[in-house]
């Protein structure tokens, strides 16, 4: 649009063409000269005034959609007075990638965004809307806002620029696909669907107490009824029969963090992760998220806890479009800090890329509390815990890699996991070198 005309040399020279006028005595000089002084008044006033009354809108056909899905974008604006607008520049600030069906988004100095440019001309009392078409192409929080407004008198002498602070969210949540699709049974994919007793009990809902029982464990004891009563006593919980699972999701792609990250094999454990939420809630199952990821903007792990809210999978599809690739902690850490705050009849399920020691270590420690566990493993070498007590699925599609250390992977039989039991036990990452050789 360029730059305001209107200087200081516009005065000087309507004070030189003046006193041309009175030395050579022309009256078309002052005629000049006061045209010119009454287009720069008329201008200045026209700016002043430009922008009051102008008020910008977006609207999204949708605010959430999946990858892939078309959202319409209405970008309106109302010019609110008796004066009109010859011109009206309106960049609202965008995601740099956002992919635009129609038109295209203008760089800016910030790799990461960009604007979304229109040029408007107004009457009176006069609303104008522009319509886009986007469709996005990935997962995530998409920001719109602030939006800059130009605008300016009719000869472009003046201009005058208000940013209005509107920000807005697209949600674009990750893919979720069938869990046939992933590689997973439909059948009973996190262990036999029958309880092993008629109904589960609510550990977070005590109503009452009972005399102490030796197969209780001491988790159930409740210490102050005990010691009221000299004599054990164990907590009588709320019967429930609605089965809980909790997904954990691991956004490391690497052992250690420090080794990076590979996005397409993060994006895929989100797509999983989200596809089992899914199924979970379809089959009436109280599912919970939690990740070693965080938000934008916080350095706090993703929580999204196991509830009967109707909105849950909306909750917990909100917190994996917007989960980034830095890891707050270690996942074993994570899952270990937790579990205890989890419902003991609960089912733990783990999507990771990474698959390693410690994390082996602190899954059969949890199997040995009593736990309930499913591994689900993007590596293409995992281990097959199902033998012992762990149910476990390797999704080797497109995302599928080896994600050990070179130098292990030749080492046959040198991982192993230590056991609380003070006893060795061979690492299921161990094969034996030979027929009869030691693992």
């Amino acid at each position: 649009m360029g730059i305001p005309m209107f200087n200081e040399s516009w005065i000087a020279l309507s004070i030189i063409i003046t006193i041309l006028g009175l030395i050579l005595q022309q009256p078309g000089l002052f005629g000049v000269a006061g045209l010119l002084l009454t287009i720069a008044g008329v201008s200045w006033t026209w700016n002043r005034y430009a922008l009051r009354g102008v008020e910008f809108q977006r609207q999204f056909s949708e605010r959430r959609a999946f990858q892939g899905e078309e959202v319409e974008l209405v970008v309106q604006v109302t010019n609110r007075k008796l004066l009109p607008l010859s011109w009206l520049r309106v960049d609202d600030q965008v995601p740099a990638d956002l992919v635009l069906l129609e038109g295209r988004v203008q760089p800016s100095s910030q790799p990461e965004l960009g604007y979304l440019s229109s040029l408007f001309a107004l009457r009176w009392y006069e609303r104008v809307s522009r319509r886009y078409r986007l469709k996005p192409h990935r997962r995530g929080f998409y920001p719109f806002g602030p939006v800059s407004l130009r605008s300016g008198d009719f000869f472009r002498l003046f201009e005058q620029r208000q940013t209005l602070r509107q920000p807005e969210w697209l949600i674009v949540y990750p893919e979720v696909r069938p869990l046939l699709e992933l590689g997973l049974p439909t059948k009973d994919p996190f262990g036999d669907a029958k309880a092993r007793e008629p109904i589960f009990e609510d550990p977070a809902r005590t109503v009452g107490v009972r005399e102490y029982q030796p197969q209780d464990s001491f988790r159930r004891i409740h210490w102050k009824a005990s010691a009221r009563l000299q004599r054990f006593q164990s907590r009588l919980y709320e019967p429930t029969t609605s089965q809980q699972l909790v997904v954990f999701l691991n956004v490391a792609t690497f052992p250690k963090t420090w080794q990076g990250i590979i996005p397409e094999v993060l994006e895929e454990a989100i797509t999983v992760a989200a596809s089992i939420a899914n199924y979970g809630v379809g089959q009436k199952y109280q599912v919970g998220l939690l990740a070693n990821g965080s938000v934008p903007g916080s350095d706090q792990p993703l929580k999204v806890l196991p509830g009967r809210d109707p909105q849950q999978l909306t909750h917990i599809l909100e917190a994996l479009a917007a989960v980034t690739g830095f890891a707050t902690s270690p996942i074993e850490r994570l899952l270990t800090m937790e579990s205890p705050r989890l419902p003991w009849g609960a089912t733990l399920l783990l999507v990771t890329a990474a698959v390693y020691d410690d994390l082996l270590a602190t899954l059969l420690r949890l199997r040995d509390a009593g736990r309930r566990l499913v591994l689900v493993s993007l590596a293409a070498r995992c281990p097959d815990l199902s033998a012992q007590g762990i149910r476990t699925y390797v999704l080797s599609g497109k995302a599928g890699a080896d994600f050990r250390p070179p130098d292990r992977k030749a080492e046959a039989g040198a991982l192993r996991v230590e056991q609380d039991r003070g006893r060795g036990e061979v690492s299921p990452w161990a094969r034996p070198s030979a027929p009869g050789g030691e693992a």
